[in-house]
């Protein structure tokens, strides 16, 4: 079997005491040159271990959260009967735990690292819980034709609470996010179209080109973590497995990122922002995270 070109990737060393107050918390060490470098180059790299003295309070976050989920939520159940796949997005304002993750954890300095961007700007949570048996595939996708953001720099942290066995965790095509283009249409998990916008091309048959496009998925720990760029097709199979895999997602944009209006709502939908079409990336859903405000400025 052809050897996933991306199955390497990791940080350059971490930190302790992450989970603590960002007063407190010692700097991360930065990523390995290398590591940015494949980033750049592939759209996709593991880190191992950055997030590891976040999982219990994330885990008690995802807890709160499904035991009451926000009017985001849009789980799926199978029409199988197989067990639920629960989704949620936008908790980070009513969810603590989440707010401390955004600002007090390395996440905003690494997705800088990765994305060689000055600043970074924090987007939105998504929390996705495959329970035991869960046959719902995450079709192949890119996540950029249905944000309500648009630029060059971006990164999505994927990042497991559970053990995560290679069959059943998240998938990318390396070098995706430089093929051009307007993107792909985006498809919902029945097989419709996200959105009304017909420009899009037609999704390639990822699983039928596999070896060509060198489809690649990684087996996980808690505390490691898949980023990639809003460009890069990625997808998921159902959960075979006998645990969990609850997942805590990341969004970040850098420098450069602007609104993007489009002809549906976006998903996730911020209806009550009033940028104009092509504006800065800048209200408080969007939180500017790297650099940290100076002692004394104002943070959301």
């Amino acid at each position: 079997m052809q050897k996933c070109p991306l199955a390497g990737s990791a940080t350059g060393g971490g930190c302790r005491n992450l989970g603590e107050p960002a007063t407190t918390m010692c700097a991360p060490m930065p990523l390995a040159a290398s590591t940015v470098a494949d980033y750049q180059r592939d759209g996709a790299v593991v880190l191992r271990g950055v997030f590891r003295n976040w999982i219990e309070p994330l885990a008690t976050g995802v807890a709160a959260l499904m035991a009451d989920p926000s009017p985001r939520e849009r789980s799926v159940r199978p029409a199988d009967g197989s067990a639920p796949f629960f989704q949620d997005l936008c908790n980070w304002q009513r969810i603590e735990a989440f707010r401390a993750f955004v600002f007090d954890s390395p996440a905003a300095r690494l997705a800088a690292a990765l994305m060689e961007s000055d600043t970074a700007r924090f987007f939105h949570d998504h929390v996705l819980v495959k329970a035991p048996g869960n046959s719902t595939v995450t079709p192949w996708h890119q996540d950029q034709p249905y944000y309500c953001v648009s630029g060059e720099r971006s990164v999505s942290f994927w990042a497991p609470l559970d053990p995560v066995d290679r069959a059943v965790s998240l998938e990318c095509v390396p070098g995706s996010h430089l093929w051009g283009g307007k993107g792909f249409t985006p498809l919902r998990f029945d097989g419709s179209r996200l959105c009304a916008q017909h420009d899009f091309e037609t999704m390639p048959e990822v699983d039928a080109r596999r070896d060509e496009l060198r489809a690649c998925g990684w087996a996980l720990q808690p505390g490691d973590a898949i980023a990639f760029d809003f460009r890069t097709l990625h997808g998921a199979p159902g959960n075979a497995s006998s645990r969990s895999r609850r997942v805590f997602t990341s969004r970040w944009v850098g420098d450069g990122a602007r609104f993007v209006r489009r002809a549906t709502q976006g998903s996730p939908a911020f209806p009550h922002v009033r940028l104009a079409d092509g504006a800065p990336f800048d209200a408080p859903d969007f939180p500017l995270v790297w650099p940290r405000p100076a002692a004394g400025g104002t943070t959301p």
